[in-house]
This record gives C-alpha cells, structure tokens and sequence, in this order.
C-alpha cells in the first residue's frame, strides 16, 4: 500500500509515525521547515530533505551512509517496525523521495506510504491542522542497504549499450529535450542517451493526488511493457524520479523502487 487516503490517516493517527517532509525547489522561495513550524498534520515530526542528505558532496539529495543514516532516523524516534505515513506540501511531492529513501535503507516496504493529496488535499477537507511541538524519543534503529535499487553514473554509462534497463526521465520534456535551460547552474539542458522522458506532473492530478492506476498505466505503457521490473528512473536531482516510482508501484506491484540518485544534476554536469 504505497498510497493511503486522508480518510485512512485522520482514522490512524494514533497508530502511526508520521512525517513532514515538504521541500520546495529553490526557485519558488518557499521554506518547508518554516511552513511546518506554522502548521502540520497533528503529531507530524519535519524531515529535512537537504540536512538528512549525504553532505560530502555537490550534488543535491544524495543518499547518505548507512551509519548516518541510522543516526538520522533514531534522532526522529523511529523503530524498525513502526508504520510511516509521510506526506508534503510541495509541488514536486517531495514525500516520495523520503518513502524511497525509507525502502532503500531496509524499511519494511508494505509498511511506509505516503499520503495521496498530501497536506494540500487534507486542509482543503478542513481537517485538523496544529503548530504543536513534537516531543521525541531517541530510538535505536538499524538499517540494512537494498544497493540493487540505486544506479550510478558508471552503470548509467554502460547501460547506454548494454541496455539492460529501461531509464526514464521524470523532467519536463522541454528540459528533456534540451529546448529550455536547465534552471541549476553548470548544468547543461538535455538528456540521457536511449533514456524515455514521463514527466511526472502528467500522472498527478492538480490537487496533488495520484491519477487512478488505469490513467497511470496508459502513461507507462506509451514507453514500455509495464511488466517490466527493469527500470530505472531520473529527474533532476533524484526527487521526482521517486514519484514515478511510486507511481510504478502502484500498476506493477513486483517493482521495487530504483532511481539514479545522482540525476541529470550529475549527468548533466558542465
């Protein structure tokens, strides 16, 4: 269950760890962490996409170590078989990459979702909103990494010719195509060679939910056979790539999540 409904989630509140993770492309001016301190989904603790990335590098949202990993979600009093629900307020559902990030460290797959519509959907049906602070207890959690489910640029390359996996793009098609700039500097506009672009505002609908598993299918199914569990998935910085993801998930329910974390922002690179 990668999706679950504002209904389901006003109904278990009580019976789930519940996370923030609203990040804003910086073109927008918009602060996901100042917009949670105002308000959240009662009981909602904030993960910070860019500080809970891996710092020793340039490129955007890169995983981070298993050891800081683990240190990360123990300081947000997460356990092992806690169900998480993670929801956004963001154009780019940011809470995707936060539900992969989840399932690449280990996290039991069937029990982190994310909330469809996201926090847009949940005030718009006057649900309960507070700027309540979180008191949290340190847990100890332990990760194990699925390495199978992230690519790097080396395997991209190779794949080129080998093509032993489908790469598909979740960028605009101008930026795909290389017709508009590319908005991160030193980043050059283009794409992928032999790569298949979707972008991902086309199987979300304008209030933030997912558009229902037929529509969505007919999307995939204009690119490749949607049985298919070799595909992989890129954007600009390894964000969207994990809403096509999910939305992969829900018409082919033996996929597991694959991205290449480092995206056009390290392919692309002048």
């Amino acid at each position: 269950m990668s999706l679950v409904t504002s209904d389901w989630l006003e109904n278990n509140l009580s019976k789930v760890k519940l996370i923030d993770c609203s990040w804003h492309m910086p073109s927008v001016n918009r602060n996901g962490h100042e917009e949670y301190l105002k308000e959240h989904i009662p009981g909602a603790i904030f993960f910070d996409l860019d500080k809970y990335s891996e710092k020793n590098t340039d490129l955007p949202h890169m995983l981070p170590s298993i050891i800081i990993w683990e240190k990360i979600v123990s300081s947000l009093g997460i356990r092992n078989n806690d169900r998480i629900i993670i929801y956004d307020n963001s154009d780019v559902l940011s809470s995707c990459r936060c539900w992969y990030n989840f399932i690449y460290f280990g996290h039991n797959p069937d029990l982190v979702s994310v909330l469809n519509g996201g926090l847009k959907k949940w005030i718009s049906e006057n649900k309960v909103v507070d700027s309540n602070k979180i008191k949290i207890i340190k847990s100890n959690y332990k990760a194990k990494e699925n390495k199978n489910l992230v690519k790097n640029k080396n395997q991209i390359n190779s794949n080129i010719n080998m093509k032993e996996f489908f790469v598909i793009d979740a960028r605009s098609k101008e930026r795909f195509e290389g017709t508009a700039p590319d908005p991160r500097k030193n980043v050059r506009s283009g794409s992928i060679p032999n790569s298949f672009c979707l972008p991902f505002k086309e199987i979300i609908n304008e209030n933030h939910t997912f558009k229902n598993t037929e529509e969505i299918s007919k999307k995939f199914k204009q690119l490749i056979d949607i049985k298919q569990n070799n595909i992989v998935f890129s954007c600009g910085s390894g964000v969207t790539a994990c809403v096509l993801s999910l939305a992969y998930s829900l018409v082919n329910n033996t996929y597991s999540p694959t991205i290449y974390d480092g995206s056009w922002a390290e392919y692309g690179k002048i």
